[in-house]
């Protein structure tokens, strides 16, 4: 009689379905040990790692400098006094990111959606103070994704997210992404910003031409109302250059940060001119968590790391290699690639989670961006020998699928 023995991953994941929230699926095998751009299950396999937390883990696994940074805070025995005092980290990093962007001012909290709720809030705030109450509307854009939360799910104008949780928040507009005309049209007397990701993640990663991102700035300083990009998925050098903004030359007056800000660990950063700082005075926003010793002393490190010439020359090395042999993909599958630097994608003509669940068997790690994208953001230091074991798996699983698909 053979009796059968739960094992370790098993045990985890019914633990898992008796005691978590299902608002997840995953993938049946349990993730233990990561190494550079390499995560490890309980079994012992190798899966390279295509999706780096969601875009978030910017220097990889076992990362030598992010430890040294975690084991000095410490080393202090400090992990959290809050906001009511004064501590040096949390100002030694806004002082990197205001020095390496548009902004004079930061806010911090814990993660992306908090960092465009709270843009939205100081965006009304800068109206009201300067008299204009009426102006309470923000202008999203179709595809794009500002979060979860009912304000940001607000700005999130996708069907399947939006209508189990309404009503939303009010004064939600939506425009057509890349459209000025569709923009200029959904301004009124009640606008009081428009939110824009300068390229798209969840959305299908598709890029803002410049020429729009010029047009939305114009649009909005002839209109008096606030521009805010939406830099959460895209920022920290994973186009190729720090804010992938840069490349239009447009700055905008509020810009969110979060996913690859602090290496894996929580944080947002809300980033200002100095004239919606302005209008913000105590107890109009906080957060109890934000600004932690911990958190912002990782992120100084991976600020530090990846806003060097030699890094981001790097990130557009891959990303054009990336590209290049994203090219030579052979299937009739495959209907469009776009990205920039390393945020690419592949759109097909079928469902992307097939493709995504034969991934695991070669060892891939892959992520969907709607239902027919599969997305690429690995983590920032992956080199050539990754790409090409990347382009000649996916050759085998899309290959595979086609034969599936006319049988």
């Amino acid at each position: 009689m053979v009796i059968n023995v739960p094992t370790l991953t098993d045990q985890i994941i019914q633990s898992e379905r008796e005691n978590v929230v299902q608002t997840y699926k995953r993938p049946p095998f349990l993730l233990v040990h990561g190494e550079g751009v390499t995560l490890y299950d309980s079994e012992g396999n190798a899966y390279t790692d295509w999706v780096a937390g969601i875009a978030v883990n910017a220097l990889g696994y076992s990362d030598k400098g992010i430890e040294n940074a975690l084991i000095g805070q410490l080393a202090h025995g400090m992990i959290h006094v809050s906001n009511l005092y004064h501590t040096a980290p949390h100002v030694e990093l806004a002082v990197l990111l205001t020095e390496s962007s548009f902004a004079d001012k930061v806010f911090f909290c814990n993660s992306g959606a908090e960092a465009n709720e709270g843009a939205v809030k100081f965006a009304r705030k800068f109206h009201y103070v300067n008299g204009d109450t009426h102006k309470t509307e923000i202008i999203s854009l179709t595809g794009s994704f500002h979060g979860r939360t009912m304000g940001t799910l607000a700005l999130t104008p996708k069907e399947k997210y939006q209508k189990p949780f309404k009503p939303l928040m009010p004064g939600a507009v939506v425009a057509e992404f890349n459209n000025i005309d569709s923009v200029r049209a959904a301004v009124n007397a009640n606008t009081a910003a428009v939110i824009v990701e300068p390229i798209q993640g969840e959305g299908g990663i598709n890029i803002a031409d410049d020429a729009f991102l010029r047009g939305l700035r114009d649009l909005c300083d002839e209109h008096g109302i606030l521009l805010i990009f939406d830099e959460i998925q895209c920022g920290v050098g994973r186009s190729g250059t720090l804010w992938s903004h840069q490349p239009s030359g447009v700055t905008p007056d509020i810009m969110t940060a979060a996913k690859p800000l602090a290496g894996g660990l929580p944080i947002g950063a809300i980033m200002v001119t100095d004239a919606v700082a302005g209008a913000l005075q105590p107890g109009d926003h906080g957060s109890t968590f934000a600004g932690g010793l911990i958190v912002t002393g990782a992120a100084k490190e991976v600020i530090r790391r990846i806003n060097t010439p030699a890094f981001l020359a790097h990130v557009n090395a891959m990303g054009d290699y990336l590209t290049q042999k994203l090219d030579t993909l052979d299937s009739p599958l495959i209907k469009e690639r776009r990205g920039r630097g390393l945020m690419q994608a592949i759109e097909l003509t079928v469902e992307a989670s097939p493709v995504i669940e034969a991934g695991y068997e070669h060892g891939l790690l892959l992520v969907n961006a709607g239902t027919h994208v599969i997305r690429f953001v690995p983590p920032l230091i992956i080199e050539q020998y990754h790409v090409d074991q990347l382009v000649e798996k996916l050759q085998v699983i899309l290959a595979t699928l086609e034969t599936q698909a006319s049988q």
